[in-house]
């Protein structure tokens, strides 16, 4: 018999091998599939586009970003001038009001939704700032989303987001 003629026992081995390796890419691909992030995960952190159009001045809406409540504020010029007035030593968390806005865009305020003291939703308009009041512990905020009165320690954040036109901000 010649030794370079292929064999069935030789089939056999090729046969199994492939076998085995379509066995094992087969449960291979869903325990990788499975590592990848939910659907909603993924949805979850899609940047969202807010037209600012509809809102009316010294109106103020929430949306949702990442589960999160997000505020936009259309600032009125007398809310504006008021902030801008206050002393930042004189604050808990001392921040500018031009720090907290974008540039050229001082009328629209955008703010995380979340009381820094415990977690709680504040009311918007309210207090005796004008700005959102946090009923569970007493937390009030001024028109700029900074601490002025209360246990919280710190200003409500600011989301990322940009202008993409003069009416339109993509947050995230």
């Amino acid at each position: 018999m010649d030794s370079a003629e292929p064999t069935r026992r030789d089939f056999l081995y090729i046969a199994t091998g492939a076998v085995g390796a379509i066995g094992a890419a087969t449960t291979l691909v869903p325990l990788i599939g499975q590592m990848n992030p939910d659907a909603s995960t993924i949805a979850a952190g899609v940047p969202v586009d807010v037209d600012l159009t509809p809102i009316a001045e010294g109106q103020v809406i929430k949306v949702f970003w990442r589960g999160n409540p997000i505020y936009i504020s259309h600032r009125t010029k007398k809310e504006i001038d008021e902030v801008r007035a206050v002393p930042t030593n004189s604050l808990p968390d001392p921040a500018t009001d031009q720090s907290r806005v974008k540039e050229g865009h001082d009328q629209w305020l955008v703010v995380v939704g979340i009381c820094t003291h415990l977690g709680c939703i504040p009311l918007a308009n309210q207090g005796n700032y004008d700005g959102w009041f946090c009923p569970c512990h007493g937390s009030q905020y001024d028109a700029s989303g900074r601490i002025r009165q209360g246990p919280a320690p710190a200003n409500l954040p600011v989301p990322p987001y940009k202008f993409v036109s003069d009416t339109k901000i993509q947050i995230g």
